[in-house]
């Protein structure tokens, strides 16, 4: 049985405890509310992990892109798939139909043009494609206002190549009330039948149930938790299950050390703190990334690494962090269960 001491550095690693863990506490918040959960798989991008999140109650999938729907649809196993995406341009689009033939394929969008193009290529394959309404919040992203929202909605609804799916919103804080019961009144004023009220984002997900008009909640980031989520109180570092294994590579200083882990490795996604928490040395602050350096400063450290020993950090931003590795590895302790290839690596059109 190999180790993480047979592995080489820098390696991803996820402790399978706290990520089993963290996907029971998330299903069971979903169940004991009485909404549908649709893991966000953009955050591991590995149908193995998702088949687990789907054992334990998820309803279905969501994905960011269309090619990374396709690595969930070949996988087979996933024919229920939402990509909360405007999906725009010919060559999309007859993919998405293409999709939709054999798969419950659910896009979003927040445009006339958007929905036109999805309509063309929906009446070319002769079938229909299920849309909902993209409602804008706070976060100023894609979205439209509730009227406009009302509008389309009508559009998708009176096309025969459409079905009107319901309403996405991102992220589903308590705060989008107002506009939500906005849209939903006009629709329902409309005669137009909401199949699903879609919110997501993992912060959001800790106030779901203060936001009774939703009916289902995807979320991604909460299966590992990362630096990010925890810096903004959404989890505590336990709840932590990625972490990056490095190796102190120089001690130019006593009051700094450099890990061969740069931003090809733990990506250049930085809080207030810097580009994550070493678990050894929490006093450390990883304060600048190269292509292939992390640079540490020890300063606040009683204790402080020796050149060659190696340390686990926990990530700003989890979901980068998979797309930039091939391989991830599952442990109990330090005994290695899972090796699992990133199936959906690079799929990001």
């Amino acid at each position: 049985m190999q180790t993480v001491h047979d592995l080489e550095t820098p390696s991803v690693l996820i402790d399978l405890d706290r990520m089993e863990t963290n996907i029971a506490r998330m299903q069971g918040y979903c169940d004991h509310y009485g909404l549908k959960f649709r893991p966000h798989i953009k955050t591991h991008k590995i149908p193995a992990i998702a088949r687990l999140q789907l054992a334990a109650g998820a309803v279905g999938i969501a994905c960011q892109k269309l090619t990374e729907a396709q690595v969930f649809i070949d996988a087979g196993g996933f024919e229920d798939i939402q990509i909360p995406y405007n999906i725009v341009g010919p060559q999309k689009t007859a993919r998405l139909a293409d999709q939709s033939l054999y798969n419950r394929m659910t896009v979003s969008a927040d445009h006339p043009s958007v929905i036109r193009g999805l309509s063309e290529a929906a009446a070319a394959q002769g079938i229909s494609i299920r849309v909902m309404v993209d409602l804008g919040t706070e976060i100023e992203r894609t979205g439209a206002t509730p009227a406009e929202a009302l509008e389309l909605a009508r559009q998708i609804d009176e096309d025969d190549h459409l079905h009107f799916a319901g309403v996405l919103v991102y992220p589903s804080n308590p705060s989008i009330r107002p506009k939500l019961q906005e849209l939903l009144d006009g629709l329902h004023q409309s005669g137009i039948g909401v199949d699903s009220v879609s919110g997501g984002g993992t912060g959001a997900s800790l106030t779901a149930h203060e936001v009774p008009e939703l009916t289902e909640l995807r979320v991604g980031t909460y299966i590992f938790n990362d630096w990010n989520t925890v810096t903004a109180g959404w989890a505590d570092v336990e709840d932590c299950a990625m972490t990056v294994m490095a190796t102190v590579v120089s001690r130019p200083t006593q009051d700094r050390a450099i890990l061969d882990s740069g931003s090809k490795t733990l990506a250049a996604d930085r809080v207030a703190d810097g580009h994550g928490c070493i678990l050894q040395y929490p006093g450390a602050h990883v304060y600048k990334l190269n292509e292939e350096h992390a640079f540490v400063d020890l300063s606040a450290c009683d204790e402080r690494p020796v050149i060659g020993e190696r340390v686990q950090v926990v990530p700003v931003h989890t979901c980068v962090i998979t797309n930039l590795h091939n391989t991830v590895y599952g442990i109990r302790g330090d005994t290695i269960e899972e090796v699992w290839e990133v199936a959906a690596r690079g799929r990001v059109w």
